[in-house]
């Protein structure tokens, strides 16, 4: 495998770099990250990796470029990463039927990301990680910043367009 497709984004960038933002310490610990988003160690210290060469963390790691990461999530999430609503499942709110845009658009389509667990039916989107499901339920802020962003991947125009006003009051 070459070097550079060994740096090629993968979704769970995405999810380390909002828990990142979420956190918002410079001072994190890579093994705390990996326990709070149920990844493994390697995988954070790869997603970071990837994340700096791309340019989406400075600092040597330690800090999110928060404009070039909101302009991918309005350009390129929806292209890199797409999602199209599946099968009725159980699972956790996400997209317009999650906080916060569940304040805001009334709908009787409910998107959900698949989990046993969860406490809602709807069509099935899945999540940047298999992990996020349980990862939202200790940290209220990222799932709002997660389920915002899958507004971008599979919503319509208005729900889009809402969803990167927030993004960017939480982001920018």
């Amino acid at each position: 495998m070459s070097k550079s497709s060994l740096q090629q984004m993968k979704p769970q960038d995405i999810v380390v770099l909002a828990k990142l933002i979420s956190i918002n310490d410079p001072d994190y610990i890579q093994i705390a990250l990996a326990e709070m988003l149920y990844m493994s160690q390697s995988e954070i210290s790869s997603s970071i990796s990837r994340s700096s060469y791309a340019g989406l963390l400075m600092n040597k790691g330690r800090e999110v470029n928060r404009k070039l990461f909101f302009d991918f999530i309005k350009y390129g999430l929806a292209v890199v990463f797409p999602q199209h609503p599946g099968a009725i499942v159980r699972g956790t709110l996400t997209a317009h039927s999650g906080p916060p845009l569940d304040m805001e658009i009334v709908s009787e389509e409910k998107y959900v990301w698949p989990y046993a667990k969860g406490r809602a039916r709807g069509q099935s989107i899945a999540p940047l990680y298999p992990t996020v499901p349980k990862a939202v339920i200790l940290d209220h802020y990222l799932y709002e910043l997660l389920a915002l962003m899958d507004a971008v991947r599979v919503g319509r125009a208005r729900e889009k367009n809402l969803a990167l006003e927030l993004l960017e009051q939480r982001i920018c």
